[in-house]
């Protein structure tokens, strides 16, 4: 044991106890890394507005802080009384698919999402709104009561998208700032603890990204900033410098994730040979020089002949002894002249291949391949300004391709424009046989009507969307069927082809559920008003039991309750008096009844069948009722 006191950090630390509080708060920072400041601290005015928000008497102050910074967080964390429903008509091979495209105003979504999806993505991608000075910028104003949104769908202004964020307003770097706080700050909960996310960027925000995803995931988890190249042409009318590149931020949500890598390509191995016979394999040479200078590293080595090859400037990479078992085990070779020696770096070890932080060429596309992509699937029409290349997205995707689960795990992108993402992930299964699951959220905002889009029928970008990865699936149907014509004369092996192919659209709506609005009359009594407020409410809840589509309100509990939008349903056909329906998604399961009216004989049933869950509707029971269900079967009855 050494007597040098230094040899650590705290030498106290061996002969206490447990560090319980240090502890406690790197779990509080690992859940929750927005209460920390930039240097790791705790700040206690952040961890007051999670517990107690009315005791907070806050006095802003230079961290990384802009003009509603604080609001745009509570907003954040606020629940919504939204809900999604299933759109049939507009799905696509539906029940072979887990595939998701969402119509809806992408905070609301994720806030929908975040329950049921909570720690399931692995991977995000994002092409928000840049910030020009002529982009829309989302607003978090939204509620159910805007016409505009849930009547019209008209969205570009009025609380949803807001076009005057002109580089002369004051606040035009608060109202972007803002925008992608909220969205960041649910997202990171969407992500897997090995979960990375990469966002598309370009000059005007590049720097207040970098600095509020610092704030969201912790800058410890900074994984890099790809530079793209978009474009091969210079464009001579830009003032100072042509901008042929836009960045990729690329954040992980914990350590969790240590590394990733490219799939290695024919090119990548290109200098591997095995000209020994070495049983190892293939290999190439590589360096033995130490990076470092270390006096013992510094001797000479004898060659099998006698000749001395003395040592590099730095000294060997490794000690003599170890040189010396590497040689002897032909782990390091002898040039043919006896002047050098070669490390043998075996092309079995290679898990991948680093990626670099610059990406340009042909395996990650550029603008004009990506509107060419999307021009071919929309019969040479252009009815999307600015798209992604479908190649870019895929050699995101294929960083992750060592890891296990890299042709199944889910991939969310919350600003989809076109839907390139969609695209990528389908073509991707399509290529290597996975099982990747995307979710897509794009605004239901509307298009220019001078454009080429409006003109052929689609009114929204969300229509963009869902119709792009509409007909991707169309083509690589029609691509297997002329591969495999005999294939697609059974039905079973068809539907083996098209297993995994396709989406369920759903549209963010009302809540089914009525809401309390009840405003009392100044000029009525107290007891005039309780009255019409009983009354109020009895309208309220017959509105419901008459009005309210069941597969809708199914959709709402279910979601609300932490079930993701798979979902099976199965009647159970050994209750006569109730319908009962049998939900799994996989992972989670209940039973659930919508009956206005739960018959006696089911009570009794539950009373004595306490094994699985089951969610009515409040207004289905009485009093007597609900106190024998909740005695019987505690936290597992669920009165909705």
């Amino acid at each position: 044991m050494s007597n040098n006191i230094n040899d650590t950090e705290n030498p106290m630390e061996n002969v206490q106890t447990h560090d319980w509080n240090k502890e406690r708060l790197e779990q509080l920072k690992l859940l929750m890394p927005d209460l920390f400041t930039n240097d790791g601290k705790l700040n206690i005015s952040e961890l007051k507005k999670v517990i107690d928000l009315e005791s907070v008497n806050e006095t802003e102050r230079y961290e990384f802080r802009w003009f509603g910074k604080s609001n745009a967080k509570r907003e954040a964390f606020t629940p919504t009384d939204a809900t999604l429903v299933y759109d049939d008509e507009r799905s696509v091979n539906p029940t072979e698919s887990e595939n998701l495209i969402i119509e809806g105003e992408n905070l609301a979504v994720l806030k929908l999402l975040s329950n049921s999806y909570r720690e399931q993505v692995k991977c995000i991608y994002i092409d928000p709104p840049y910030n020009t000075g002529k982009d829309f910028v989302y607003s978090d104003k939204f509620n159910q009561d805007k016409k505009e949104y849930w009547e019209d769908a008209e969205i570009t202004e009025n609380g949803f998208k807001i076009d005057t964020n002109a580089e002369t307003d004051g606040r035009f770097h608060s109202n972007w700032l803002n925008m992608m706080y909220s969205r960041l700050l649910i997202a990171r909960q969407l992500l897997k603890e090995d979960g990375v996310i990469f966002i598309s960027i370009d000059d005007n925000e590049v720097h207040h990204l970098r600095k509020l995803c610092d704030d969201v995931f912790g800058e410890e988890n900074f994984l890099g900033n790809i530079v793209w190249k978009h474009t091969e042409q210079s464009k001579n009318d830009e003032k100072y410098f042509s901008r042929q590149f836009n960045n990729i931020m690329v954040f992980r949500k914990s350590e969790a994730i240590e590394s990733f890598r490219f799939p290695r390509t024919e090119e990548d191995n290109v200098n591997y040979s095995n000209p020994d016979n070495d049983p190892e394999g293939e290999w190439r040479g590589g360096d033995t020089r130490s990076p470092n200078y270390r006096k013992t590293l510094l001797f000479d080595i004898t060659t099998p002949s006698g000749k001395t090859i003395a040592p590099p400037e730095n000294g060997w990479r490794w000690q003599e002894s170890e040189i010396l078992s590497k040689i002897e085990n032909r782990e390091i070779i002898f040039s043919d002249d006896e002047t050098r020696i070669i490390r043998k770096i075996y092309l079995k070890n290679q898990n991948g291949r680093v990626a670099e932080n610059i990406w340009q060429g042909g395996l990650f596309g550029t603008t004009r391949s990506a509107n060419a992509e999307i021009k071919t699937l929309f019969n040479d029409e252009v009815i999307f300004d600015t798209p992604k290349p479908s190649s870019l997205i895929k050699m995101i995707v294929n960083l992750f391709f060592n890891e296990q689960d890299f042709k199944k795990f889910l991939i969310l992108d919350f600003f989809a424009g076109s839907g390139t993402t969609g695209q990528a992930v389908t073509e991707l299964n399509k290529e290597d046989g996975g099982n990747r699951k995307y979710i897509l959220v794009q605004l239901p905002e509307t298009t220019d009507k001078k454009s080429e889009a409006y003109k052929a029928g689609y009114k929204k970008i969300s229509d963009i969307t869902i119709e792009r990865n509409k007909r991707v699936v169309e083509k690589i149907i029609k691509e297997k069927a002329a591969a495999s014509p005999d294939l697609f004369s059974k039905k079973e092996s068809e539907q083996e082809q098209l297993k995994g192919l396709g989406f369920k659209v759903f549209k963010l709506q009302k809540s089914n559920f009525p809401r309390v609005e009840f405003a009392p009359d100044p000029e009525k009594s107290e007891e005039e008003n309780i009255e019409l407020l009983k009354k109020y409410i009895k309208d309220k809840e017959a509105q419901l039991v008459s009005a309210f589509n069941k597969d809708e309100l199914i959709t709402e509990i279910l979601i609300k309750n932490g079930f993701k939008l798979n979902y099976t349903l199965t009647k159970q056909e050994e209750f006569k008096k109730n319908e009962i329906l049998f939900v799994t998604d996989g992972d989670k399961e209940t039973l659930i009844c919508l009956d206005v009216i739960i018959a006696d004989e089911t009570v009794e049933h539950f009373k004595t069948h306490t094994d699985q869950k089951l969610i009515v509707l409040e207004r289905a029971l009485d009093t007597t009722k609900k106190w024998n269900l909740k005695h019987a079967m505690g936290d597992k009855f669920n009165a909705f």
